[in-house]
């Protein structure tokens, strides 16, 4: 079954004049002329993305979209018409956006996390803005500790609101970032706590000691990279730390506590040495 709004591979079935028709089977499908490979024979399988052209007929491309089905995507907007925005998704056909779906009036040329999704009504393509309603925190797949792929929703004065494997809602807090993250952008991250009410915190560090490995080699590195010593040790500034290291001083005083029981590290008043083997 050829599935709009995604990947599929499909057979080459028959060459014309407008380009080659392919085939799962059972439906058959356009890819025009400008995205025909150079060399190719019938019965070749294409990775092609299908959607909708302007006159609403299935159609394949080679080009690679911003956004596929059911998935986020940080877009500008082309233009603006009665009906509503049309977003730049990485194809001929802009991405039609309603009035409804939008959380607030979009204006051109700004950018806006998308949700797209087929519209049952039109067998269309659509994005969202809305992006609440596409995400459950009612029935949750993931476990503390858990290892998860993260979107940047919005920031606000309380901390960083994330997309959670394309399906929850989360909260990174502001003073465990030390990293400038902006609507949009991906990370991996990890399941800190989960809350009575399914609110989920979660974190860029992974918690408990295997947390602290991560620090304690970047620390490492540091001192690599700095000539066996750094000037930071148990009473710097935590806003020294954070410039240096991009970690909190809790993250650094573990690191640091563990580098010198494993004796890799020397602390001195003035700053910390790397112990040379």
């Amino acid at each position: 079954m050829i599935e709009i709004g995604q990947y599929n591979t499909l057979k080459i079935e028959r060459d014309t004049s407008v380009g080659l028709y392919l085939t799962d089977g059972s439906k058959d499908v356009l890819l025009p002329n400008k995205y025909v490979p150079r060399k190719f024979e019938m019965g070749d399988e294409l990775a092609v993305f299908v959607y909708l052209d302007h006159e609403e007929r299935l159609v394949a491309t080679t080009l690679k979209p911003y956004i596929t089905l059911n998935d986020f995507a940080y877009l500008r907007v082309s233009y603006i018409n009665k009906f509503g925005a049309f977003v730049d998704w990485g194809l001929e056909k802009d991405l039609f956006v309603p009035f409804r779906e939008q959380a607030r009036p979009m204006e051109k040329s700004k950018r806006y996390l998308i949700h797209m999704y087929i519209d049952e009504k039109t067998g269309r393509l659509v994005g969202s803005s809305k992006l609440s309603r596409f995400l459950d925190n009612e029935e949750l797949s993931v476990e503390v500790g858990e290892e998860v792929d993260l979107i940047v929703s919005h920031i606000t004065d309380m901390g960083i609101n994330v997309i959670i494997n394309g399906k929850h809602k989360g909260l990174l807090y502001k003073d465990e970032v030390y990293e400038e993250l902006r609507t949009g952008d991906r990370v991996n991250g990890f399941i800190k706590a989960i809350r009575p009410d399914n609110k989920i915190d979660v974190s860029l560090q992974k918690a408990g000691v295997e947390g602290i490995e991560p620090n304690a080699e970047k620390i490492l590195e540091e001192l690599r990279d700095s000539r066996g010593f750094l000037r930071l040790t148990d009473d710097s500034h935590p806003e020294d730390i954070k410039s240096v290291l991009k970690m909190s001083k809790k993250a650094f005083k573990k690191a640091i506590g563990s580098l010198y029981k494993q004796r890799l590290i020397e602390i001195k008043e003035d700053g910390i040495y790397l112990i040379k083997d």
